[in-house]
């Protein structure tokens, strides 16, 4: 993609090694007032359902009794306060917690961005594409399920739980101490046994799904070629098995749901019986009133309605706790560059960058270049050219920063760009790939992206130092006509001429012109790579390509097949 920082500051804030726990725990810090809010209302909801069947278990068998109508008005009063409670309080739990939930969502998905843009490209080189798409897209909603599905509720549980065994044991020891035996089993006991089978299951999930994620991708982008070349059957095979796999997964989760579901009405069942004998012997033994063995009996139905979530929460840990792991491999990821802490001014003018024996590589172990040494000077027009494969794109990467070289340095006016900050670098070195990126959007908004407070004027006179504007011109919509998705609308010399009057608008004092007439003809590319180093101006390029004949077109030409510069006119055996 291509990089325009024409305004803003980025931070390198993360790339420290991080834990699911601690991305959860950061992630909601600034949030927490609110998922405690979140905490009361659900625990006051709870409490309530729990008062409300109590109550009415104790009035209805009191008005069994036939007592004086006044000796039931405060139960009735309870009764109609607990009924409205339990509405207003569960929907200050919802509310409450999904806003507070959401606010972490949303601030995630921020830093997440910012983490990504930091890294790209070279920091992102171990992830594939698809799957980084479905971390950011589908993983983050691990933060939502760990915060409303699986904190809440347990803490909710535990609260009104351990009020519940206090108020049945205070009536029967015994029927106390079933309740919280039942309690333990479903809190406790389900998640654990659930656990051996969830964690193949549930835990593997998001990796599955960004498996089957890529094998689509992969199909859909490379698909004319495999066509081309027989191999269609191949990934589509591969594309199947992933889903296969993925459905298999989710078949295991779905049947440990169910066997959790059978013991917590099991528990249930078990607790109401043990109560029922303990409660019916002590009213035997005249040590419990009569009425209140209704209590007894009722009140854990109420508990166990509010628990009877766990098992399905413990099963959403499984998985949101791999998402969130995925997630902390992101923000763990160190940083390919290094921002210095007190970093020296960079140069307004044009700059003479010079490469001093640089070697690097995108991958540890693995060199993309070794000692290469050059000089761009100042306005000055410089050809990079060599087989694909031999350091190309890797140069262009360190000088924009986006990459740091193992050996050797990069100086800008005799500065060594790692004592400079990397986004002031970019905003005198500017780089357009080969897939220089445009967006499903209008001429206008795509070129305000290098200046967006660029007026007509300016936007129509990077347009004709492109040579573009009487194309655009004769478009019916002008500057406000759609380029479409990637600018598929355009041609590919007019999507190259797009992004550079973007990049000359974006006022770089130094351009990186990356294949910029691949996929072209011979006459088209000669004469596009002409009227680009005319844009250009007085600005320094540096055109990386692999063709041969752009000798007559540059000052020098460095061939990294045998790294050396060498002076125009001594191109002509050589090339």
């Amino acid at each position: 993609m291509t990089r325009f920082v024409p305004g803003g500051t980025r931070h390198y804030s993360d790339g420290v090694s991080m834990t699911w726990f601690t991305l959860l725990r950061t992630a909601s810090r600034p949030a927490a007032p609110g998922l405690l809010l979140a905490v009361l209302a659900g625990v006051g909801a709870a409490g309530a359902a729990v008062g409300l069947m109590a109550t009415s278990a104790w009035l209805i068998s009191r008005a069994a009794l036939h007592p004086p109508v006044l000796h039931l008005m405060v139960a009735i009063v309870a009764v109609r306060a607990f009924g409205i409670g339990r509405g207003v309080f569960r929907y200050a739990e919802r509310l409450a917690g999904h806003d507070a939930a959401l606010r972490v969502l949303g601030r995630l998905r921020v830093r997440l961005f910012d983490r990504l843009a930091a890294l790209a490209p070279a920091g992102t080189a171990g992830f594939r594409g698809a799957d980084l798409a479905q971390r950011l897209a589908a993983d983050v909603d691990a933060v939502l399920d760990m915060l409303v599905r699986v904190v809440l509720p347990y803490t909710v549980a535990a609260v009104v739980g351990l009020g519940s065994v206090l108020l049945v044991g205070a009536l029967s020891p015994i029927a106390g101490a079933a309740l919280a035996f039942g309690l333990l089993a479903v809190a406790v006991g389900v998640p654990l046994l659930q656990s051996a089978a969830a964690r193949r299951a549930d835990g593997r999930l998001a990796p599955l799904r960004g498996d089957l994620a890529t094998a689509t991708v992969d199909l859909l982008h490379g698909l004319p070629d495999l066509i081309a070349y027989g191999a269609a059957p191949a990934q589509l095979a591969r594309l199947a098995e992933a889903d296969t796999r993925l459905r298999r997964a989710e078949q295991r989760s779905t049947a440990a749901a169910g066997a959790s579901a059978a013991v917590t009405a099991l528990a249930t069942g078990l607790s109401l019986i043990a109560g029922l004998a303990a409660g019916a012997v002590a009213v035997r033994s005249g040590a419990l009133d009569g009425e209140l063995l209704a209590v007894i009996v009722l009140t854990p139905l109420a508990v166990y309605e509010s628990i009877a979530g766990l098992p399905v929460a413990a099963q959403r840990f499984a998985a949101a706790r791999a998402s969130l792991t995925r997630l902390a491999e992101i923000l763990g990821t160190p940083d390919p560059v290094t921002s210095p802490a007190h970093p020296e001014p960079v140069a307004s003018s044009t700059p003479v960058i010079s490469v001093d024996g640089v070697s690097a590589s995108w991958v540890r172990g693995r060199t993309a270049v070794h000692d290469v040494s050059f000089e761009l000077p100042a306005g000055a027009r410089v050809a990079l050219v060599g087989p694909s494969g031999s350091g190309k794109s890797t140069i262009a990467a360190l000088l924009v920063r986006f990459l740091d070289p193992t050996a050797g340095r990069i100086t800008l006016d005799g500065t060594d760009l790692r004592r400079l900050d990397p986004d002031e670098v970019r905003r005198v070195v500017g780089y357009l790939p080969e897939d220089a990126y445009l967006f499903d959007t209008t001429i206008s908004a795509n070129l305000r992206i290098g200046r967006p407070d660029a007026t007509e004027a300016d936007l129509r006179a990077a347009l004709a130092r492109a040579r573009l504007l009487d194309w655009a011109e004769t478009l019916p919509d002008g500057l406000e006509t759609f380029v479409g998705e990637h600018g598929m609308a355009l041609s590919g010399g007019q999507r190259r001429r797009l992004a550079l009057a973007r990049a000359l608008l974006a006022d770089f004092r130094v351009l990186i012109l990356d294949e910029p007439t691949e996929h072209l003809d011979d006459e088209t590319a000669v004469a596009l790579t002409r009227d680009l180093l005319a844009a250009a101006g007085d600005r320094s390029v540096l055109l990386i390509t692999h063709r041969t004949d752009v000798a007559a077109q540059v000052d020098t030409v460095i061939d990294l097949a045998a790294p050396a510069a060498v002076p125009v006119g001594a191109l002509s055996h050589r090339l």
